[in-house]
């Protein structure tokens, strides 16, 4: 898997860093590194980690657009192949720093029924 235009080389370490930390069983809640969302779609995604032993798989809160966001694992090939109606890519929030826990970001979309970031 080769990183994806939307993840920097910066990003991409600290996500595997938190990745590595995951998969030595710390107990871990980052700090979201990248906001990723569809520019013509309700779609939108904070992603932590990456794991290490599958750079394609990303963890983080999953946001479909359709009132039911959740953490879990995405496909990092699989967003890059993601299209909303006008055919638009994703796209990076660049402007986006995570400022809490994942956690604390998952909480208040749970309670939202979108991410709030």
């Amino acid at each position: 898997m080769i990183r994806p235009s939307f993840i920097d080389q910066a990003a991409f370490e600290l996500m595997l860093e938190h990745g590595r930390g995951s998969a030595r069983g710390a107990d871990r809640d980052p700090m979201p590194v990248v906001k990723l969302f569809t520019p013509d779609a309700g779609a939108t995604w904070l992603l932590t980690e990456i794991d290490p032993a599958d750079y394609d798989r990303a963890f983080g809160l999953c946001d479909l657009g359709l009132g039911e966001p959740e953490l879990g694992y995405v496909s990092l090939g699989e967003l890059a192949a993601v299209r909303g109606p006008l055919r638009l890519p994703i796209e990076r929030d660049t402007a986006f720093t995570g400022s809490k826990p994942i956690s604390e970001y998952a909480a208040e979309a749970r309670y939202a029924r979108r991410i709030v970031a």
